[in-house]
Parts: C-alpha cells; sequence; structure tokens
C-alpha cells in the first residue's frame, strides 16, 4: 500500500443514494454491520422510494441509506452529508443539496447518460461543467471497471451490473480504513449455493478496495476510531424490527389480540412493512417460557402479492401463466392462514408465517 496522508475524525456522515434495484440498502447495511464490529458508535437512516415500480433512473426511483459513525456517543444519523455516493444523475440531484461544502462526492459516472440525465431533469451534465465546484468530485467509471474485474466469468452482464453497489463498499471501506472480511464472509454464507454471486461480488469488493489503494486521485485516508462503549453485547437493530419486537409487547403486557395487516411485495423490491413481519414471526410462544401461549398471543396477515408485470406466453390463458403461478405461491407463503370474518372480530387461532 502506498503511503497516504491519514486523517483523523471524530464522526462522518455517508449516504449511498442510486436506483431502487442498485442496492443501496444491502450497501448501507453492510458498512454499518462493519462500523458496528470496528467498535464506531453509529445512526442509521433507511429512506425507501414511496412508488413500488418507479421508472428506472427516475427521480421517484432514488433509494438512499445515510449513516454516522463517530468516535463519541452519538444520537441521530447526522444532518449535512460528508460523502455522498450517487449511482445516477437522478441521486445526485434529489440529494446534492444534503452535501455540505468541499465535502466528497462519488459518483458512478458510467450512469450519467444523455438518457437518464433528461429522466433527472439536468439540462448538461453536472459532472462536465461548474456546477459542483463546491463539492471534492470523484466521478469513476464503477460499471466498466466491475465489467474488467469480471470479464473472465461466465456470468451476464445483468449480473454484473448488479455487484457495482460493492464496487462503491470496497471503496468506502478503503477511505475509512474498515476490514473487508466480515463483508466477505457475510457473502459467503449469504451466497453459499450460488458460488460464481460469492466470487462476483468479492472482486468488485477488492476492485473499489484496490481502485482507492493504487489510483492517485485520493491523497488522504480518513480514520474514525472506536467509541467508549461499556462492555456488553450489543444488538444491531433498525426501526422497522424494533417496531414488530414493540408491537409483541405491547400484545403481551395488555393481553389483547394482536392483528398485523400488510401488503407484501416481490423479493425483489423494498418493502418498509417486511422487516415489521419478520421481527413479530420470528418469535414465537414456545420459544420463550416467559411469553404466554395462549391462542390470543398474536397473529397476522399479509394480502395478496400484486401480480409481476410480465407478459402471458402467446396462445396461453393467463391462468396458466409463469406470472400467475408465482404470484399463488406467494399468496400462499405470506397468507398461509383464513382471515378474520370481520376487522372487530378478531382471529382466534394463533397464525405463524411460514
Amino acid at each position: 500500500m502506498s503511503d497516504r496522508n491519514v486523517e483523523t475524525l471524530e464522526s462522518v456522515v455517508i449516504r449511498f443514494a442510486g436506483d431502487s434495484g442498485d442496492g443501496m440498502q444491502l450497501m448501507g447495511d453492510r458498512f454499518t454491520n462493519t462500523a458496528a464490529l470496528v467498535g464506531n458508535d453509529l445512526g442509521t437512516f433507511p429512506d425507501f422510494p414511496a412508488e413500488i415500480r418507479a421508472p428506472a433512473g427516475s427521480l421517484a426511483g432514488v433509494s438512499a441509506f445515510q449513516l454516522q459513525f463517530s468516535s463519541r456517543d452519538i444520537f441521530t444519523p447526522g444532518d449535512h452529508l460528508d460523502v455522498l455516493v450517487a449511482m445516477n444523475p437522478a441521486a445526485l440531484r434529489m440529494h446534492i443539496k444534503d452535501l455540505r461544502s468541499s465535502g466528497i462526492l462519488i459518483a458512478n459516472k458510467s450512469n450519467f447518460t444523455a438518457k437518464n440525465l433528461k429522466l433527472a431533469g439536468w439540462e448538461a451534465n453536472p459532472l462536465e461543467d461548474d456546477s459542483l465546484n463546491d463539492y471534492q468530485v470523484y466521478d469513476i467509471e464503477i460499471s466498466r471497471l466491475v465489467a474488467n474485474a469480471m470479464e473472465d466469468m461466465d456470468i451476464t452482464s445483468k449480473t454484473v451490473e448488479r455487484t457495482k453497489n460493492f464496487f462503491g463498499l470496497g471503496l468506502l471501506y478503503w477511505m475509512y480504513g474498515r476490514p473487508l472480511e466480515p463483508t466477505t464472509e457475510w457473502l459467503e454464507k449469504k451466497f453459499k449455493k450460488r458460488p460464481e454471486l460469492i466470487e462476483a461480488n468479492v472482486r468488485a469488493l477488492k476492485a473499489g478496495y484496490n481502485f482507492g489503494d493504487i489510483t492517485e486521485s485520493f491523497a488522504t485516508q480518513y480514520e474514525v476510531g472506536p467509541a467508549p462503549l461499556e462492555s456488553g453485547t450489543y444488538r444491531n437493530i433498525i426501526g422497522n424490527y424494533a417496531t414488530g419486537l414493540g408491537l409483541l409487547a405491547a400484545a403481551k403486557n395488555s393481553e389483547l389480540p394482536l392483528f398485523y395487516g400488510g401488503r407484501p411485495l416481490p423479493v425483489i423490491l423494498p418493502s418498509p412493512h417486511r422487516p415489521v413481519r419478520e421481527s413479530a414471526s420470528r418469535v414465537k410462544p414456545s420459544d420463550s417460557p416467559s411469553l404466554p401461549s395462549s391462542p390470543w398471543w398474536w397473529s397476522m396477515y399479509s394480502g395478496p402479492a400484486p401480480v409481476p408485470a410480465c407478459r402471458p406466453r402467446p396462445n396461453r390463458p393467463i391462468s396458466s401463466s409463469p406470472c400467475t403461478a408465482g404470484t399463488v405461491n406467494r399468496q400462499r407463503r405470506f397468507s398461509p392462514h383464513q382471515l378474520p370474518e370481520t376487522a372487530s372480530s378478531p382471529p382466534t387461532k394463533r397464525a405463524v408465517l411460514q
């Protein structure tokens, strides 16, 4: 590793932003877990787009994840950004206003095409004019670099493109002295049945890390030391998971039926209500003797999944199309029990989502 200037900081606020399919929530989640393992205090704020299927590259489809990690006690995810990672022009347009003066902007130059610039409402490419002079701009052809890193792998170009978030993650790991091992170990567990995905994402992660180490564009690394936390066992939890646990605690303490209703989405789309459902369904009365096992303890229902946006095959009834069959399967998974007849008559049988 070449000699670089290392600057010590007390806290840093980072926001990852891109299309809802660019893996920004995953990117933020992995950086958060690594920061926790290093010993930083932290606060996070996931920002999901409201639209279910906003057009790719549009302002309405931007997904973001913000976190603050620090060497002292903090209580918020931060206000003004020190670093903004923008995967496309729409993400830049939506979030550049929150980046402090002289803050670091990392942009995926590969996605700043004429089409994407038009969708985001840019009249000219902001990476090529003087509109970003107040910031430290690093425009990197991330898509091209990950393609080069995987040129000898037998995987689709779509799979290669999906690894670009790990390139950005690796670059941020290098900038702030984070270890790669926790993320590579997580990838090995996550995709243990898909070794090609493990290799692709690890290559992208290391490509981003090595890019920061080798290129002369980055003259400074930053160090954020561990926070003075008391010894003990800590839980990394997001608000939605805490909400699910709170609902269970309320049902237990009040001895009233709990009914939770939510609309499921395909697993490829972010769903803020899914962590609530998962955290509640993960705990069952039989898991702890302190929890009652009576039928009122909790019950849950999620409505039918939306029909996927795909076309049935020609000359085949829609009932036999793969899209409809997939919808039925998801509906069974999310709704394995009967709905109550009316909202005023809660279910009397405990239901566990499978």
